[in-house]
């Protein structure tokens, strides 16, 4: 899952640049300013890395960077966990390359793309948590830091921290909950007594779910209980005729019709259809009579039953006025205000919130003692390596010790802290880190560090940026070796200004800087082999690149180099190594 391309447009002072690269250990060289960690930064804005506008080329609308992985292996950790989250986040995976580009605009508005799907950047962060871990010139610094020393034990011991933290916020949330209930006793206990009253007033009336629309149904009804009944005889009187012997009513004459009809229907066939559509009339104006007279016999006036209905409304409105809801809304006002005094209750339950304030403190120290015990045993572990990795970088006799040391006060990650120590020579007490007072011994303490714990990471590609910064002689040689070998299972990049660290790359790049069109500076990449690796590792040496003294030197610092892998002389100059099996045509800036 090796970096293979990364592509710049209008990317500082880089027009338009494309490098691919190749596993093994791949070394980026060049003059002090020709831009050597450019290349770094624009792989750490792909990577997720907070943008801003600076980033753009002077003229240019818009910066561009993407950088294209290959997938991890199948059956692998690393394709379980990161294409895994990449099918969880919706990302395209069918292809055999992950794409991260990203653009930063004059105004410092940043897009980002996964495999061509938008994606944010904490999405690029996370993706490339699992490609890339990048060791930067000054990562001295950050061992100087609890949470990053932490860090690195806990990822060296293979720490799973997780539960510790979940098991910290649990009982953090509880330990608020229970301090909250004891702080507002007084406030839950008047508030408790304000919702009693409020329940006890709404619940004297005890209003149905529907009471209130139906109670305004039966009092429109009952108001109008008369004028209902008017209605009613006026309709039945229409259909079946009166007192009066000319209001004969509209049964009767359909009636006469249908028999006058049905005597001739049997001269007159289509007759018989409109006899049966008139009797058919008759028949639903008869159940419509029916119907009114059986309403009027149910309905009167019922002024007792009014009155009731009257109080009813009016015990509504009242309650609705002195609550400020509309009426419809006491139900759910009431189920709420119940839910409430629930709630208050549960929180004024102290020895409940105590009980489980005190069973989350003793889940979290379990595992903060099990989390405690594995760190013992990997503290002793990393010191050993880290000061073997010191015997080898010109700090023979140096011990690195991984200290730990338990706080005052437990904490989400533990109940210890971290610390690390160092004697950078026999003798020598050890002392903090940061007490160091030499910048050469912190560089190659950090690098020390670096290689030791990078050796058991789980990201494919390292980065290393001028990390050998205050070392050379033959511990810069030593430096190149190591990183040579941890190339051989990873993919690493590194950029140096040591010929010896140079010199031990499987691929070599220089980065210069030339004027372009318009003037202003920009800067080029190019692979190097052969004879222009040897010149360019002359120059590194700082002599006269062009002397034949010089590149016979640089030569024979090649072919050491090459020997101490155990390759030819050929591969040492670039003829055949095996970053450079296939092409590799010199990446110069488009223009």
């Amino acid at each position: 899952m090796a970096l293979r391309h990364l592509t710049l447009r209008d990317f500082v002072i880089v027009p338009a640049l494309e490098v691919a690269l190749s596993a093994g250990f791949t070394v980026l060289t060049g003059e002090t300013g020709a831009g050597k960690s450019i290349l770094v930064d624009a792989l750490q804005l792909a990577l997720g890395a907070r943008g801003d506008a600076i980033w753009v080329r002077e003229g240019a609308q818009r910066c561009e960077i993407s950088a294209e992985f290959d997938t991890p292996a199948p059956d692998t950790p690393a394709a379980e966990d990161c294409l895994g989250w990449c099918r969880e986040q919706g990302f395209d995976i069918a292809s055999e390359s992950l794409l991260m580009r990203r653009t930063i605009d004059r105004a410092g508005k940043s897009r980002a793309w996964i495999n061509g799907s938008p994606a944010t950047v904490t999405q690029l962060r996370t993706l490339g948590e699992w490609l890339v871990d990048i060791h930067g010139q000054h990562a001295w610094q950050a061992l100087t830091r609890p949470a990053p020393v932490r860090g690195l034990l806990d990822g060296y011991g293979r720490i799973d921290t997780v539960s510790l933290t979940a098991a910290w916020h649990t009982w953090q949330t509880a330990a608020q909950r229970l301090a909250e209930a004891r702080a507002a006793q007084q406030r839950l206990s008047e508030t408790r007594e304000r919702l009693l009253w409020q329940i006890g007033e709404v619940e004297k009336l005890a209003p149905g779910e529907t009471e209130w629309e139906e109670l305004n149904l039966r009092h429109a009804r009952l108001s109008n209980a008369r004028s209902l009944i008017d209605a009613a005889q006026a309709a039945v009187q229409a259909l079946e005729g009166g007192e009066d012997e000319a209001n004969t009513g509209a049964l009767s004459p359909l009636a006469l019709a249908a028999s006058a009809l049905a005597a001739q229907q049997t001269i007159e066939p289509e007759f018989a259809d409109t006899v049966q559509v008139i009797e058919s009339c008759t028949a639903q104006l008869r159940d419509a009579s029916h119907g009114l007279r059986a309403y009027l016999g149910r309905t009167d006036t019922d002024p007792d039953q009014l009155a009731a209905l009257d109080e009813r409304l009016a015990q509504w409105l009242g309650l609705a006025r002195r609550f400020r809801l509309a009426p419809e809304a006491l139900p759910a006002q009431l189920a709420q205000w119940r839910e409430e005094l629930a709630q208050f209750d549960a929180q004024a339950d102290l020895a409940t919130l105590q009980a489980q304030t005190e069973a989350a403190h003793k889940a979290w120290q379990t595992v903060a003692a099990q989390v405690s015990a594995a760190r013992a045993q990997a503290a002793p572990r990393l010191s050993a390596a880290v000061t073997a990795a010191m015997q080898q970088l010109g700090m023979a006799g140096g011990r690195f010790e991984v200290a730990l040391t338990a706080l005052d006060k437990p904490a989400a990650h533990g109940g210890e802290g971290v610390q690390f120590l160092v004697a950078p020579h026999p003798g020598a007490t050890p002392r903090p880190l940061e007490r160091i007072a030499s910048g050469g011994e912190l560089s190659r303490l950090a690098l020390a560090i670096a290689v030791t714990t990078s050796e058991l990471g789980e990201a494919p590609t390292l980065v290393f940026d001028e990390v050998d910064a205050g070392i050379g002689g033959t511990v810069a040689a030593t430096v190149g070796q190591m990183l040579r070998r941890l190339g051989h299972d990873r993919q690493v990049l590194c950029v140096t200004h040591l010929a010896q660290v140079a010199a031990c790359a499987d691929q070599h790049f220089v980065v210069d800087k030339q004027q372009g069109s318009n003037g202003s500076p920009v800067s080029a990449l190019h692979a190097v082999q052969a004879d222009t690796r040897v010149s360019e590792i002359a120059r590194m040496m700082g002599s006269d690149a062009a002397s034949q003294v010089t590149r016979a030197h640089a030569a024979q610092l090649l072919a050491q180099a090459a020997a101490a892998a155990g390759e030819s002389t050929d591969n040492a100059t670039g003829g055949d190594t095996r970053a450079n099996s296939r092409p590799s045509p010199e990446r110069k800036v488009k223009r």
